[in-house]
């Protein structure tokens, strides 16, 4: 049972695709809100989200944040500042806004400029998702286990209050600053993805039949390259200045491992494999796809 004091009265969910439709399904099934209330342009998913009972109404933006006391942007990042520039006169004292958004540094010295006073703003990322997009694929046991990452000071209500929402969904809550949060998910998920979307790329100029004989390591390895183009190049652009050294670091080993399979070093390349399981040696992290 939850606690009286850590549940929400009201909770808009602004954006009902796969991570907001996920997020109305789960904080239904956890009873953390006693009213839950999305905005979406989408008619489909509209109905999808009432007819499943995820959401208590639909309607524009400015009509689910009205009254609300949690408000979260499931939109792509870019769109957001200027989202919550046209909310920031519907919002409720005491409000909390979070989001959804795989980038932190960004949105931290953007958005709580734009609240007005009585209003806080606590960043979230939840590290779980899919290559696929769309309220269709939202599920109420999509964060189950993840791990999201809260940017907000420990100690303070409005953090507080978006962990309670965050483990009530069955998230495991991992505490960072936005330029923690940037430099640490670059190398976990931005630069895994950049080095997916480049081989499968590259891909297109494989010898004839290679697709045929193509194995589960490279279904495991190029799964995420089918992610949403429009949303990871806003996430890769957003998050650069993290993203360019773990990225350098990866194409000079992958330039050494390349040179030592051409001179056929086998010792170096067992070197480089050898301290790749090292490196990966204690790696803590869930089935959920980020």
């Amino acid at each position: 049972m939850i606690e009286a004091n850590f549940r929400f009265d009201r909770v808009a969910i602004i954006g009902l695709g796969l991570l907001g439709g996920s997020v109305a399904a789960a904080a239904r099934r956890s009873g953390i809100a006693r009213q839950i209330a999305g905005a979406t342009r989408s008619a489909d998913a509209s109905a999808f989200a009432l007819d499943r009972g995820w959401v208590d109404s639909v309607g524009s933006a400015e009509d689910a944040v009205e009254g609300a006391d949690l408000v979260i942007l499931a939109t792509p990042v870019y769109a957001m500042a200027e989202l919550l520039r046209s909310l920031a006169g519907s919002l409720r004292e005491g409000a909390i806004v979070t989001d959804v958004g795989s980038v932190k540094s960004h949105l931290a010295e953007t958005l709580p400029g734009l609240l007005p006073s009585g209003v806080f703003y606590v960043g979230s990322h939840p590290m779980a998702g899919s290559h696929e997009r769309g309220i269709e694929y939202a599920s109420e046991t999509l964060f189950d286990g993840s791990t999201c990452i809260v940017t907000g000071i420990p100690g303070t209500t409005p953090c507080d209050r978006v962990c309670a929402f965050w483990d009530a969904l069955g998230a495991r809550l991992a505490m960072r600053t936005p330029d923690e949060h940037d430099a640490q998910v670059a190398w976990t998920s931005h630069v895994p993805h950049a080095l997916a979307f480049a081989f499968a790329s590259a891909f297109g100029s494989s010898p004839d039949g290679a697709r045929q004989v193509a194995g589960s390591g490279f279904r495991d390895f190029t799964r995420i390259a089918n992610s949403d183009p429009e949303l990871w190049s806003d996430i890769l652009t957003a998050n650069r200045k993290s993203i360019a050294a773990p990225l350098s670091e990866a194409a000079e080993v992958l330039a050494e491992l390349s040179r030592a399979i051409e001179s056929n070093d086998t010792e170096a390349v067992e070197r480089i494999i050898a301290a790749a399981r090292v490196a990966l040696a204690g790696t803590v992290s869930s089935e959920k796809s980020d």
